[in-house]
Protein backbone atom coordinates (compact mmCIF):
# COMPACT_ATOMS: atom_id res chain seq x y z
CA UNK A 1 0.00 0.00 0.00
CA UNK A 2 1.47 3.33 -1.05
CA UNK A 3 2.16 6.10 1.42
CA UNK A 4 -0.40 8.36 -0.32
CA UNK A 5 -3.19 5.78 0.04
CA UNK A 6 -2.35 5.31 3.73
CA UNK A 7 -2.54 9.10 4.31
CA UNK A 8 -5.98 9.23 2.65
CA UNK A 9 -7.27 6.31 4.75
CA UNK A 10 -6.00 7.86 8.01
CA UNK A 11 -7.57 11.20 7.05
CA UNK A 12 -10.95 9.58 6.42
CA UNK A 13 -10.78 7.68 9.72
CA UNK A 14 -9.99 10.92 11.47
CA UNK A 15 -13.01 12.62 9.97
CA UNK A 16 -15.25 9.70 10.96
CA UNK A 17 -14.00 9.85 14.53
CA UNK A 18 -14.54 13.59 14.72
CA UNK A 19 -18.02 13.55 13.14
CA UNK A 20 -20.03 12.40 16.19
CA UNK A 21 -18.04 14.80 18.36
CA UNK A 22 -18.95 17.60 15.98
CA UNK A 23 -22.64 16.67 16.17
CA UNK A 24 -22.49 16.56 19.95
CA UNK A 25 -20.84 19.97 19.96
CA UNK A 26 -23.63 21.40 17.80
CA UNK A 27 -26.24 19.85 20.08
CA UNK A 28 -24.55 21.20 23.17
CA UNK A 29 -24.77 24.69 21.68
CA UNK A 30 -28.58 24.60 21.98
CA UNK A 31 -30.08 26.44 24.92
CA UNK A 32 -32.00 24.40 27.47
CA UNK A 33 -35.21 26.16 26.45
CA UNK A 34 -34.58 25.21 22.81
CA UNK A 35 -34.00 21.59 23.78
CA UNK A 36 -37.25 21.65 25.74
CA UNK A 37 -39.16 23.03 22.74
CA UNK A 38 -37.68 20.44 20.35
CA UNK A 39 -38.40 17.58 22.74
CA UNK A 40 -42.04 18.59 23.21
CA UNK A 41 -42.60 19.02 19.48
CA UNK A 42 -41.06 15.66 18.60
CA UNK A 43 -43.09 13.92 21.29
CA UNK A 44 -46.44 15.63 20.65
CA UNK A 45 -46.58 16.24 16.90
CA UNK A 46 -47.60 12.61 16.13
CA UNK A 47 -50.71 13.19 18.29
CA UNK A 48 -51.90 16.14 16.16
CA UNK A 49 -54.13 15.37 13.17
CA UNK A 50 -55.38 17.08 10.03
CA UNK A 51 -59.17 17.27 9.58
CA UNK A 52 -60.98 17.77 6.28
CA UNK A 53 -64.71 18.48 6.23
CA UNK A 54 -66.78 17.66 3.16
CA UNK A 55 -70.22 18.82 2.00
CA UNK A 56 -72.64 17.44 -0.56
CA UNK A 57 -73.26 19.35 -3.79
CA UNK A 58 -75.55 18.57 -6.73
CA UNK A 59 -74.39 19.07 -10.29
CA UNK A 60 -76.60 21.69 -11.97
CA UNK A 61 -76.82 19.80 -15.28
CA UNK A 62 -76.66 16.10 -14.35
CA UNK A 63 -78.19 16.43 -10.86
CA UNK A 64 -75.52 14.01 -9.62
CA UNK A 65 -74.60 14.40 -5.96
CA UNK A 66 -70.92 14.63 -5.05
CA UNK A 67 -68.74 15.72 -2.14
CA UNK A 68 -66.42 18.70 -2.15
CA UNK A 69 -64.04 19.97 0.56
CA UNK A 70 -65.69 22.52 2.84
CA UNK A 71 -62.81 23.40 5.14
CA UNK A 72 -59.85 22.11 7.06
CA UNK A 73 -58.51 22.32 10.57
CA UNK A 74 -56.48 20.56 13.20
CA UNK A 75 -57.32 18.21 16.04
CA UNK A 76 -55.58 15.90 18.46
CA UNK A 77 -55.86 12.35 19.75
CA UNK A 78 -57.83 12.10 22.99
CA UNK A 79 -57.57 8.37 23.76
CA UNK A 80 -56.59 4.96 22.42
CA UNK A 81 -60.20 4.33 21.35
CA UNK A 82 -59.78 6.69 18.40
CA UNK A 83 -61.52 9.78 19.78
CA UNK A 84 -60.30 13.03 18.24
CA UNK A 85 -60.95 16.47 19.77
CA UNK A 86 -61.29 19.59 17.62
CA UNK A 87 -63.30 22.81 17.36
CA UNK A 88 -66.99 22.74 16.53
CA UNK A 89 -66.51 25.36 13.83
CA UNK A 90 -64.05 23.02 12.05
CA UNK A 91 -66.76 20.35 11.55
CA UNK A 92 -69.93 22.48 11.53
CA UNK A 93 -72.16 21.74 8.53
CA UNK A 94 -70.04 18.86 7.23
CA UNK A 95 -71.68 15.85 5.57
CA UNK A 96 -68.50 13.77 5.92
CA UNK A 97 -65.19 14.09 7.74
CA UNK A 98 -61.71 12.71 7.12
CA UNK A 99 -58.83 12.58 9.61
CA UNK A 100 -55.20 12.28 8.51
CA UNK A 101 -52.68 11.00 11.06
CA UNK A 102 -48.98 11.82 11.28
CA UNK A 103 -48.12 8.79 9.10
CA UNK A 104 -50.24 10.38 6.31
CA UNK A 105 -52.87 7.64 6.46
CA UNK A 106 -56.40 9.04 6.17
CA UNK A 107 -59.43 7.64 7.97
CA UNK A 108 -63.13 8.34 7.62
CA UNK A 109 -64.36 9.92 10.86
CA UNK A 110 -67.66 9.61 12.72
CA UNK A 111 -69.00 12.73 14.46
CA UNK A 112 -69.55 11.58 18.05
CA UNK A 113 -70.79 14.78 19.68
CA UNK A 114 -70.68 18.57 19.59
CA UNK A 115 -70.88 21.43 22.06
CA UNK A 116 -71.36 24.53 19.89
CA UNK A 117 -71.49 26.91 22.87
CA UNK A 118 -68.00 25.68 23.88
CA UNK A 119 -66.71 25.41 20.29
CA UNK A 120 -65.77 21.78 20.89
CA UNK A 121 -66.44 18.59 18.95
CA UNK A 122 -65.40 14.95 19.21
CA UNK A 123 -64.80 12.63 16.25
CA UNK A 124 -63.92 8.94 16.18
CA UNK A 125 -61.76 6.98 13.76
CA UNK A 126 -61.01 3.27 13.43
CA UNK A 127 -57.22 3.26 13.51
CA UNK A 128 -54.76 0.81 15.11
CA UNK A 129 -54.28 1.59 18.81
CA UNK A 130 -50.49 1.66 18.41
CA UNK A 131 -50.87 4.71 16.14
CA UNK A 132 -52.97 6.60 18.69
CA UNK A 133 -50.93 8.49 21.28
CA UNK A 134 -53.07 10.73 23.53
CA UNK A 135 -51.63 14.01 24.80
CA UNK A 136 -51.18 14.15 28.61
CA UNK A 137 -53.74 16.43 30.24
CA UNK A 138 -52.63 19.38 32.35
CA UNK A 139 -54.70 21.99 34.15
CA UNK A 140 -55.57 25.57 33.30
CA UNK A 141 -56.37 26.54 36.89
CA UNK A 142 -52.81 27.44 37.86
CA UNK A 143 -51.66 29.15 34.68
CA UNK A 144 -49.75 32.40 35.00
CA UNK A 145 -49.31 35.28 32.60
CA UNK A 146 -45.83 35.06 31.10
CA UNK A 147 -45.38 31.31 31.20
CA UNK A 148 -44.24 29.55 28.05
CA UNK A 149 -46.79 27.88 25.76
CA UNK A 150 -46.53 25.95 22.50
CA UNK A 151 -49.19 25.66 19.79
CA UNK A 152 -49.06 22.75 17.35
CA UNK A 153 -51.26 22.43 14.28
CA UNK A 154 -51.49 20.66 10.96
CA UNK A 155 -53.06 23.37 8.82
CA UNK A 156 -52.24 22.03 5.34
CA UNK A 157 -52.26 18.28 5.85
CA UNK A 158 -48.62 18.13 4.78
CA UNK A 159 -46.62 18.65 7.92
CA UNK A 160 -46.99 19.93 11.45
CA UNK A 161 -46.33 23.53 12.44
CA UNK A 162 -45.07 24.77 15.78
CA UNK A 163 -45.33 28.24 17.25
CA UNK A 164 -44.05 29.28 20.65
CA UNK A 165 -45.13 32.15 22.88
CA UNK A 166 -46.39 32.99 26.33
CA UNK A 167 -49.69 33.25 28.14
CA UNK A 168 -50.62 36.87 27.41
CA UNK A 169 -53.75 37.07 29.57
CA UNK A 170 -56.17 34.88 31.50
CA UNK A 171 -59.91 34.98 32.17
CA UNK A 172 -60.79 36.31 28.72
CA UNK A 173 -64.21 35.85 27.14
CA UNK A 174 -64.96 35.07 23.51
CA UNK A 175 -68.31 34.54 21.78
CA UNK A 176 -69.16 31.10 20.42
CA UNK A 177 -71.12 30.35 17.24
CA UNK A 178 -74.28 30.22 19.37
CA UNK A 179 -73.62 33.76 20.68
CA UNK A 180 -72.93 32.29 24.12
CA UNK A 181 -69.78 33.43 25.88
CA UNK A 182 -66.92 31.02 26.53
CA UNK A 183 -65.38 32.02 29.86
CA UNK A 184 -61.85 31.80 31.28
CA UNK A 185 -60.31 31.65 27.81
CA UNK A 186 -56.50 31.70 27.53
CA UNK A 187 -55.00 34.52 25.47
CA UNK A 188 -51.61 33.86 23.91
CA UNK A 189 -49.18 35.50 21.52
CA UNK A 190 -48.22 32.11 20.04
CA UNK A 191 -49.28 32.37 16.40
CA UNK A 192 -52.63 30.65 15.86
CA UNK A 193 -53.77 30.77 12.25
CA UNK A 194 -57.16 29.54 10.98
CA UNK A 195 -55.76 26.15 9.92
CA UNK A 196 -54.46 25.60 13.47
CA UNK A 197 -57.97 25.70 14.94
CA UNK A 198 -58.61 22.62 17.05
CA UNK A 199 -54.93 21.93 17.72
CA UNK A 200 -53.43 21.68 21.21
CA UNK A 201 -51.92 24.43 23.32
CA UNK A 202 -49.21 22.94 25.55
CA UNK A 203 -47.20 23.98 28.59
CA UNK A 204 -43.43 23.56 28.95
CA UNK A 205 -43.91 19.96 30.13
CA UNK A 206 -45.87 19.00 27.03
CA UNK A 207 -49.22 18.82 28.81
CA UNK A 208 -52.47 19.98 27.23
CA UNK A 209 -53.63 23.27 28.72
CA UNK A 210 -56.01 24.44 25.99
CA UNK A 211 -57.54 23.93 22.54
CA UNK A 212 -56.62 26.62 20.03
CA UNK A 213 -59.82 28.15 18.80
CA UNK A 214 -59.75 31.72 17.51
CA UNK A 215 -57.75 34.72 16.43
CA UNK A 216 -58.61 38.40 16.56
CA UNK A 217 -57.95 39.87 13.15
CA UNK A 218 -60.11 41.75 10.61
CA UNK A 219 -58.34 39.93 7.76
CA UNK A 220 -58.45 36.46 9.33
CA UNK A 221 -54.65 36.28 9.45
CA UNK A 222 -52.67 36.07 12.66
CA UNK A 223 -52.29 39.55 14.20
CA UNK A 224 -50.65 38.89 17.56
CA UNK A 225 -53.64 37.68 19.59
CA UNK A 226 -54.85 34.10 19.77
CA UNK A 227 -57.23 32.29 22.09
CA UNK A 228 -57.56 28.77 23.47
CA UNK A 229 -60.38 27.03 25.32
CA UNK A 230 -59.02 26.11 28.77
CA UNK A 231 -58.34 22.41 29.34
CA UNK A 232 -60.40 22.41 32.56
CA UNK A 233 -63.44 23.18 30.38
CA UNK A 234 -62.36 20.56 27.85
CA UNK A 235 -62.07 17.91 30.59
CA UNK A 236 -65.68 18.60 31.63
CA UNK A 237 -67.17 18.68 28.14
CA UNK A 238 -65.37 15.96 26.13
CA UNK A 239 -66.27 12.96 28.35
CA UNK A 240 -69.93 13.96 28.08
CA UNK A 241 -69.73 14.28 24.30
CA UNK A 242 -68.23 10.79 24.16
CA UNK A 243 -70.89 9.34 26.50
CA UNK A 244 -74.03 11.25 25.49
CA UNK A 245 -73.19 12.94 22.20
CA UNK A 246 -74.01 16.29 23.78
CA UNK A 247 -73.01 18.45 26.73
CA UNK A 248 -75.22 18.04 29.78
CA UNK A 249 -74.71 20.95 32.12
CA UNK A 250 -76.07 21.66 35.61
CA UNK A 251 -79.29 23.68 35.33
CA UNK A 252 -82.50 24.67 37.07
CA UNK A 253 -85.15 23.05 34.90
CA UNK A 254 -86.60 26.32 33.61
CA UNK A 255 -86.79 28.32 30.41
CA UNK A 256 -86.04 32.03 30.54
CA UNK A 257 -86.96 35.14 28.61
CA UNK A 258 -84.27 36.32 26.21
CA UNK A 259 -81.89 39.03 27.42
CA UNK A 260 -83.01 41.40 24.64
CA UNK A 261 -86.66 41.26 25.75
CA UNK A 262 -85.67 41.66 29.42
CA UNK A 263 -83.63 44.73 28.45
CA UNK A 264 -86.59 46.22 26.57
CA UNK A 265 -88.72 45.72 29.67
CA UNK A 266 -86.07 47.43 31.77
CA UNK A 267 -85.51 44.30 33.89
CA UNK A 268 -82.07 43.70 35.40
CA UNK A 269 -81.88 39.97 35.90
CA UNK A 270 -83.22 36.80 34.32
CA UNK A 271 -86.97 36.50 33.85
CA UNK A 272 -88.22 32.94 34.37
CA UNK A 273 -90.58 32.20 31.49
CA UNK A 274 -91.58 28.63 32.35
CA UNK A 275 -90.86 26.18 35.12
CA UNK A 276 -90.88 22.60 33.85
CA UNK A 277 -93.27 20.29 35.73
CA UNK A 278 -91.58 17.83 38.09
CA UNK A 279 -88.30 19.78 37.85
CA UNK A 280 -86.30 20.66 40.94
CA UNK A 281 -87.16 24.32 40.31
CA UNK A 282 -90.88 23.47 40.46
CA UNK A 283 -90.34 21.56 43.70
CA UNK A 284 -88.50 24.56 45.15
CA UNK A 285 -91.41 26.87 44.31
CA UNK A 286 -89.94 28.89 41.43
CA UNK A 287 -92.62 30.56 39.31
CA UNK A 288 -92.75 31.38 35.61
CA UNK A 289 -94.94 33.78 33.63
CA UNK A 290 -98.64 33.19 34.25
CA UNK A 291 -101.86 34.40 32.66
CA UNK A 292 -105.02 35.64 34.34
CA UNK A 293 -108.56 34.65 33.40
CA UNK A 294 -108.82 37.93 31.50
CA UNK A 295 -105.81 37.06 29.36
CA UNK A 296 -103.34 39.37 31.07
CA UNK A 297 -99.78 38.16 31.61
CA UNK A 298 -98.17 38.28 35.06
CA UNK A 299 -94.39 38.52 35.15
CA UNK A 300 -92.65 35.48 36.59
CA UNK A 301 -89.82 35.35 39.10
CA UNK A 302 -86.70 37.36 38.24
CA UNK A 303 -83.40 35.72 39.22
CA UNK A 304 -81.00 38.43 40.41
CA UNK A 305 -78.33 36.41 42.26
CA UNK A 306 -76.89 32.91 42.64
CA UNK A 307 -75.13 32.09 45.92
CA UNK A 308 -74.85 35.80 46.64
CA UNK A 309 -73.32 36.68 43.26
CA UNK A 310 -75.43 39.00 41.11
CA UNK A 311 -76.54 37.97 37.63
CA UNK A 312 -77.52 40.41 34.91
CA UNK A 313 -78.02 38.12 31.92
CA UNK A 314 -78.26 34.48 30.89
CA UNK A 315 -74.51 34.15 30.37
CA UNK A 316 -73.92 35.21 33.97
CA UNK A 317 -76.41 32.61 35.19
CA UNK A 318 -75.00 29.77 33.08
CA UNK A 319 -71.42 30.61 34.10
CA UNK A 320 -72.23 30.52 37.82
CA UNK A 321 -74.24 27.29 37.54
CA UNK A 322 -71.46 25.56 35.57
CA UNK A 323 -69.12 26.08 38.51
CA UNK A 324 -71.22 23.44 40.26
CA UNK A 325 -71.84 19.76 39.68
CA UNK A 326 -75.19 18.21 38.81
CA UNK A 327 -76.89 17.49 42.16
CA UNK A 328 -75.40 20.48 44.00
CA UNK A 329 -77.76 22.86 45.78
CA UNK A 330 -77.61 26.59 44.99
CA UNK A 331 -79.32 29.52 46.65
CA UNK A 332 -81.24 31.76 44.28
CA UNK A 333 -82.22 35.30 45.11
CA UNK A 334 -85.32 36.27 43.18
CA UNK A 335 -87.63 39.23 42.76
CA UNK A 336 -91.30 38.30 43.04
CA UNK A 337 -93.70 41.21 42.77
CA UNK A 338 -91.00 43.59 44.03
CA UNK A 339 -90.18 41.37 47.02
CA UNK A 340 -86.79 39.67 47.42
CA UNK A 341 -87.05 35.96 48.18
CA UNK A 342 -84.37 33.28 48.57
CA UNK A 343 -84.93 29.75 47.32
CA UNK A 344 -82.67 26.70 47.46
CA UNK A 345 -82.71 24.59 44.29
CA UNK A 346 -80.93 21.32 43.53
CA UNK A 347 -79.26 21.45 40.12
CA UNK A 348 -80.25 18.87 37.53
CA UNK A 349 -78.86 17.77 34.20
CA UNK A 350 -80.07 19.88 31.29
CA UNK A 351 -79.00 19.75 27.67
CA UNK A 352 -76.69 22.54 26.54
CA UNK A 353 -78.60 25.09 24.46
Amino acid sequence: MSLLVKKIIFSLLGLLLLWPTSLRAQSSELLEDEKNTIEIFQKTAPSVVFITSLVLRRDFFTLDVFEIPKGTGSGFIWDKNGHIVTNYHVVEGASALNVTLADNNTYSAELVGVAPSKDLAVLKIKAPAQLLNPIPLGTSAGLQVGQKVLAIGNPFGLDHTLTVGVVSALGREITSMTDRKIHNVIQTDAAINPGNSGGPLLDSKGRLIGVNTAIVSPSGAYAGIGFAIPVDTVKRVVPQLIKYGKFMRPGLGVSVVSDSIAARLGVKGIIVARVYPESNAAKAGLRGISRTSRGEYILGDIIVAVDGQSVKNYDDLAFLLEKHEIGDIVELEILRQNKRIKLRVQLEAVEED
